[in-house]
Formats: structure tokens, sequence, C-alpha cells
């Protein structure tokens, strides 16, 4: 974004002068109230950001009305092709939409398995694997189909004995009292 802005100010990057003050571009960043704490500076001079979403205050299921009362209630969520922050659904609507997207996402997850080349050149060695998604697969065999829950109820059954021991350590919780092995405290 910054190398973008360079060349639309007239000093694309690398150029022997700076950006002179004073000139710069304003770059609005759709940040949602529930992301505010993402919000930050460009971190240069020539860059301004603006976050307009903060500014009116909108969340994101304001956003979403007002995408829908436009006609444009199918928009999906914007992320990154390779952000490893994508649910199932997410992973699914890239591969059943976007081929193109799907494949880069693939070649990428691929390329991380290892580690950034250039870090372990540096001598930042990386250890174990790197995977896009949150089930440390490679992307390409994660079956990212929707997972039907059944809701079953389950009979427990006590243990008489049990029942009849109030004392000791249940999964629940401790219960004090003298000791239920006679034989064992000594």
């Amino acid at each position: 974004m910054k190398r973008a802005a360079r060349h639309l100010l007239g000093y694309p990057h690398p150029h022997p002068r700076r950006v002179p003050r004073g000139v710069y571009a304003e770059q609005a960043i759709g940040i949602s109230t529930e992301e505010f704490a993402r919000a930050k500076d460009s971190g240069v001079n020539f860059l301004r950001n603006v976050f307009p979403l903060l500014d009116l205050g909108w969340d994101r299921a304001r956003c979403l009305e007002y995408l829908v009362e436009r006609g444009f209630g199918q928009t999906v969520k914007s992320a990154c092709v390779g952000c490893p922050f994508h649910d199932n659904a997410g992973w699914r609507w890239i591969r059943d939409h976007d081929p193109d997207g799907w494949a880069d996402a693939v070649e990428f997850d691929k390329a991380i398995r290892h580690g950034y080349p250039h870090a372990t050149d540096q001598g930042q060695p990386l250890r174990g694997q790197y995977f896009l998604h949150r089930s440390c697969k490679p992307l390409d065999e994660v079956d990212l189909e929707p997972r039907t829950r059944s809701r079953r109820l389950h009979l427990v059954t006590v243990d008489a004995a049990e029942e009849s021991d109030p004392d000791g350590c249940s999964m629940w919780a401790c219960r004090s009292g003298p000791a239920v092995c006679g034989e064992a405290a000594a």
C-alpha cells in the first residue's frame, strides 16, 4: 500500500527523493467497531489512514444492514486469500466461488509448510510445520463440508457403590470427609 501511495503521489519507490512534507494520500480502511484495536497509523508521513466505519460508529451488523438495504446482501466478508483466520465456511466459499483464489491459497499453504526460507537463511530457524487451516492439515486435504450435529440425550447410570460413598473425588468436585479406604490411610 505504501509503494502504491508513493507511485500515485508521483514519487515511485525506489526514488532518490523523499515525498515532500505536506504531500500525502488518504487511505480509507473499513474497520468496524468490533475491531477498533486494528486501527493504526500508517507509519509514514505521506500516507494517512482514516477509518470511516469507526467515525460512523458502525459495527459489522450495521454494515451488513447497509449492504442489504442497497441490494448487496450476499457480500462476502473481506479477507486476504491466505488468511489463517478463515473458518471452514470461508475456505469453502473461496474453494467454490473463487477457483483462482483457492489455487493461490493452496499454493501458499504448501509454500509456508516449513517456514519462510529467507528467515532460515538469516539464522532464524523455524521449528515445526505451518498450515493455513487450524486443523494443521494441508488446505487441499481438509474436509470443509458443514458438520451436522445431532443432539441426543444420553442416559447416565450411577454405580450403586459410588452412590453410597459420599467421600473422595469425582470428576465434578472434591468431597471432603474421612478417608474412604481405611486400609490405605495409615
